[in-house]
C-alpha cells in the first residue's frame, strides 16, 4: 500500500517539475517585443553610456582603407579624405553625411526651442557661447523663435582636412525652412509663417583623432555669402 502511495508521489512531483520546466522555457525563450534595443551609434545617439555625441565613428577595428572611397576618387576632396582615413580608418564620408543630416535637425530644433541641454554636447565651447547668447537675448526680449524644417534638400562634403591631429569636415547643407519670430503677445516681428525659404549653411565638424573620444562637435557655422 505504501509502495503505491510512494509511486503516486513520484509521478506527482515529476509532473510538477515538467510543468515548471515548460513554464520557464516559455518565459525565458520568448521575446515580447518590449525589450530595450541598443541605440544605434550615430549623430546624437550614443551606443554606450556616455554623453550625447554628434558623430560616433564606426568600429575602429576595421582594416585601414587605402585612399578615399570610390565616390570621391579623383575629386578635389580626395586628398583630404585620404588624410583623415590615414588618421582614422573608420571614417566614412557616406556615413558622416547621413549623420550630419540628423545633427542638423537636432541642432536647428534645439536652438529654436532654447534647449541648451541638447545643444551643449553637440557644440564646441565657442559655438555654444554664441548660440547661448542669441537664446538669452531672445528670451530677455520676450520673443519666441518658431522653426519648421520642411526638408533637407542636400548634404554634401565641402571641405575635408587634417589640422595636426584634428580632422575637420565641412558639410554644405541646403534646406527648406519656415522661420518666424514672435513677440510675447504672439505677434510676428520677423519672418513669414507661410513662406518656405531655401537656406544654405556650411557647418564644420571636428574631432581629435588622437583622442579615445569618438565624438565630433560643431566648431563653425557660416553661410556661403559670408565667405571671403
Amino acid at each position: 500500500m505504501s509502495d503505491g502511495f510512494q509511486f503516486i508521489d513520484i509521478v506527482f512531483f515529476a509532473m510538477i517539475a515538467a510543468f515548471l520546466v515548460l513554464r520557464l522555457r516559455s518565459v525565458l525563450g520568448r521575446r515580447t517585443g518590449t525589450e530595450r534595443q541598443r541605440p544605434e551609434a550615430g549623430f546624437g545617439r550614443p551606443a554606450v553610456d556616455r554623453p550625447d555625441n554628434v558623430v560616433e565613428l564606426p568600429d575602429r577595428r576595421r582594416t585601414v582603407a587605402e585612399g578615399p572611397t570610390d565616390a570621391y576618387t579623383g575629386t578635389p576632396l580626395a586628398a583630404g579624405i585620404s588624410r583623415v582615413r590615414m588618421a582614422d580608418a573608420s571614417f566614412s564620408p557616406e556615413s558622416f553625411l547621413q549623420g550630419a543630416r540628423g545633427a542638423f535637425e537636432m541642432i536647428v530644433a534645439a536652438y529654436a526651442a532654447g534647449d541648451r541641454a541638447t545643444l551643449r554636447p553637440l557644440l564646441a565651447n565657442d559655438v555654444m557661447a554664441n548660440f547661448e547668447a542669441a537664446i538669452d537675448a531672445r528670451e530677455q526680449a520676450g520673443e519666441k523663435l518658431e522653426t519648421e524644417l520642411v526638408s533637407i534638400k542636400s548634404a554634401d562634403l565641402d571641405e575635408v582636412a587634417m589640422e595636426g591631429r584634428t580632422a575637420r569636415v565641412t558639410v554644405k547643407l541646403v534646406s527648406e525652412q519656415v522661420n518666424v519670430v514672435r513677440d510675447k503677445d504672439g505677434k510676428v516681428v520677423d519672418g513669414d509663417p507661410v513662406r518656405v525659404a531655401e537656406v544654405t549653411d556650411l557647418w564644420t565638424f571636428a574631432r581629435d583623432t588622437g583622442s579615445r573620444d569618438p565624438n565630433w562637435v560643431l566648431v563653425a557655422t557660416r553661410s556661403p555669402e559670408t565667405e571671403d
